[in-house]
């Protein structure tokens, strides 16, 4: 595992490997990429077809089905988590385990299916043995998220967990640091919870988790505001 933020250890592997232009790689637009090629694809189904081909990295090795995404592409929520694990990596869906489950029934307290939201992970690929993702992957995908949020230009995107959340707001921060606000990103207001996975894991994160699931329905009507009014139950 990492030692350091996500962000922080992408920094260092750019300024490593090339020559110090580390944050600029990842800082270019949206829809190109100045160290794996243009990312320009004009929809979501163009991007998945590149996803499926891509061997920018050696996860491509072994994955059995490359992970791009699911759900409306007109979303004005957007879910972001880390990586596909062994049941999304064999059905090419994300979020269709355990976690996945749990997934849909947080947002379903919040008034949220699955179909009227996009769902999708930091990285395309599962990495073995659902291993913290390297450096090198993340530059790899990062910039095909670029392009599908500058596709489906979502109001609000929830990170899930302190890979997502780290990458996106290119900071070190824990999940507990950065959970419980809204954060203004480059142009994007973002929020960040607990990945399902860790909820699965520790129970006693599911208070705070739905805490922040009820400010980011609070935001998405501020923001959107195509549902019906919504009231929180007592309990989630």
């Amino acid at each position: 595992m990492m030692t350091g933020g996500i962000w922080e250890n992408a920094v260092r592997y750019f300024t490593q490997h090339f020559d110090g232009r580390g944050e600029d790689l990842l800082l270019s637009n949206p829809g190109t990429c100045d160290f794996l090629g243009t990312v320009t694809a004009r929809s979501l189904e163009g991007l998945a077809g590149r996803i499926a081909s891509c061997r920018k990295c050696g996860l491509a090795k072994s994955r059995n089905r490359a992970v791009p995404g699911a759900g409306n592409p007109r979303a004005g929520l957007m879910l972001v988590g880390e990586a596909p694990g062994q049941e999304e990596d064999l059905r090419g869906e994300p979020f269709v385990g355990a976690a996945g489950r749990l997934l849909e029934k947080m947002i379903g307290s919040v008034g949220f299916t699955r179909e009227e939201v996009y769902i999708t992970n930091i990285l395309k690929c599962r990495p073995p043995m659902n291993r913290d993702p390297h450096p090198d992957e993340i530059a790899s995908c990062l910039p095909v998220l670029e392009r599908q949020i500058a596709l489906i230009r979502p109001a609000l995107i929830l990170a899930l967990g302190r890979i997502a959340g780290q990458t996106l707001l290119r900071t070190g921060l824990s999940v507990e640091a950065m959970r419980g606000k809204v954060h203004e990103s480059g142009g994007r207001t973002l929020m960040v919870t607990y990945h399902p996975a860790a909820l699965l894991r520790s129970p006693d994160k599911k208070r705070p988790a739905w805490e922040d699931l009820k400010m980011l329905r609070k935001q998405y009507d501020l923001r959107v505001g195509d549902k019906t009014p919504w009231n929180p139950p007592k309990q989630a």
